[in-house]
């Protein structure tokens, strides 16, 4: 969805850049339903949000993209909002909303003005509890979720880069397709499809509510009991857990993009997902590799060899499973061969030897400043909140415990992760090349 720009955007998310522990209140409602109270005065802003535990690989293989589908949907109405207001009542109340998904869950939220708080607790609790589900909205919303594929993925350069990338690191997990899915498939959907979607996985037993910012908590909790207490409970939300054989051998494929006239070319490892200590220690490889100006990557290729016009590598942690992914695009015609190489080599120093102090101490400092910034903004703490009840085995207090974690990780962890995942008999090589029309 697209935000809603307002007339408190300039204070909307704000709360002071510190590293101070964030206090918070949680309970669960009769039905399940988890609920995350944080209160800053700082500003006069509230951020109402609600996280589900529902994401792509949650889908049917023949029914993909419904999650990302249902972040759109229920924009659509309820029972007691009109087709197409949800959004009007937002915005006429001085406020902004959005929502996004992804493999494992999807997010929604409101910003108000903290004396709107009453009303982002109602529209959330409309949507759970009433929401409107028929032909005329499914078929809406097929027209928007196509148009956006086309713009962010079809038509973009290098749109399907992740795609094409996740169908070939994993075969039996979900993770094999990306959020938007199919279109064939939302297309073949029935409307009871859809209403069983919804039946199963948006139910307050599967979904935490956060309200962060101005608030007064008993006041709040009293609302909460009034707008999601009547919301009755859903049937217990199945886990599948679904493994994936080791990679032992190299698999070398290519895949073609019409949109582009610089190939690229890339390695994907499969690793741990981001509950384990192991994928901050990635994240913090990919840093020292490739991240700012002076990284080992991005100074060897880009700088002094000149060979790449952009170098990269991230680790897209997942619940399940991650994905720690290099790439790089040529300079001057240099061969795709030679930049896997320079690659290579740079994660085999990184496998071989420790890190400097100074690289460690110059990382453990970024690190602790991106995380400083995502506990920033009011949304930021909301979200942080909820990913840690969803993801971190209902420990919500996670976002009081993450900077330690970040600080415990050492030269040496860094070193082992590198060693254990990041080698050639692990890994999926991809030519991403251009494709003539």
């Amino acid at each position: 969805m697209k935000p809603i720009i307002t007339s408190i955007s300039f204070l909307m998310l704000a709360i002071g850049a510190s590293a101070q522990k964030v206090a918070f209140t949680e309970y669960d409602l009769k039905n399940g339903l988890h609920v995350v109270l944080h209160q800053d005065k700082t500003v006069p802003v509230v951020a109402v949000s609600v996280m589900y535990h529902v994401g792509s690989k949650d889908e049917q293989t023949d029914r993909t993209g419904f999650a990302h589908f249902f972040e759109h949907l229920l924009f659509e109405g309820s029972e007691n909002i009109k087709r197409g207001e949800f959004m009007k009542l937002v915005s006429s109340n001085g406020g902004q909303n959005n929502a996004n998904t992804s493999q494992d869950r999807t997010f929604y939220y409101e910003v108000f003005p903290s004396n709107q708080l009453a009303t982002g607790i109602w529209l959330e609790s409309e949507r759970l509890m009433h929401p409107v589900i028929n032909e005329i909205g499914v078929k809406t919303q097929n027209e928007v979720v196509k148009e956006e594929k086309r713009m962010r993925v079809d038509n973009q350069p290098y749109g399907n880069f992740i795609a094409e990338t996740m169908s070939r690191l994993f075969t039996k997990h979900p993770y094999t397709w990306t959020p938007i899915g199919s279109m064939e498939h939302l297309d073949a959907a029935t409307l009871e499809e859809f209403k069983a979607f919804n039946k199963k996985f948006y139910v307050p037993n599967n979904a935490v509510l956060v309200i962060a910012g101005d608030i007064d908590i008993a006041k709040t909790k009293s609302l909460v009991e009034q707008y999601f207490g009547p919301i009755p409970a859903g049937a217990p939300v199945p886990r599948v857990s679904v493994k994936e054989e080791p990679i032992t051998k190299e698999m070398i494929d290519t895949a073609y993009d019409s949109n582009i006239q610089l190939p690229a070319v890339l390695t994907a490892y499969r690793v741990p997902g981001m509950t384990s200590s192991e994928s901050k220690a990635l994240e913090m490889a990919s840093a020292v590799l490739s991240q700012g100006n002076s990284s080992r990557m991005y100074k060897k290729m880009v700088d002094d060899k000149k060979n790449s016009v952009q170098v990269g590598s991230f680790n897209y942690a997942l619940e399940d499973y991650g994905a720690y992914i290099s790439y790089a695009l040529p300079n001057n015609e240099t061969p795709l061969d030679t930049l896997i190489a320079d690659m290579d080599e740079e994660i085999i120093k990184l496998q071989t030897a420790l890190i400097s102090e100074a690289e460690f101490t110059k990382l453990q400092n970024k690190f602790e400043n991106d995380f400083v910034g995502a506990n920033s903004r009011m949304l930021g703490v909301a979200e942080n909140l909820a990913a840690g009840y969803t993801f971190h085995n209902k420990n919500t207090n996670y976002i009081n415990t993450e900077l330690d974690e970040i600080r415990k990780v050492t030269r040496q962890d860094i070193q082992n992760a590198a060693k254990k995942y990041l080698n050639k008999n692990q890994r999926v090589v991809l030519y991403y090349l251009p494709k003539t029309k």
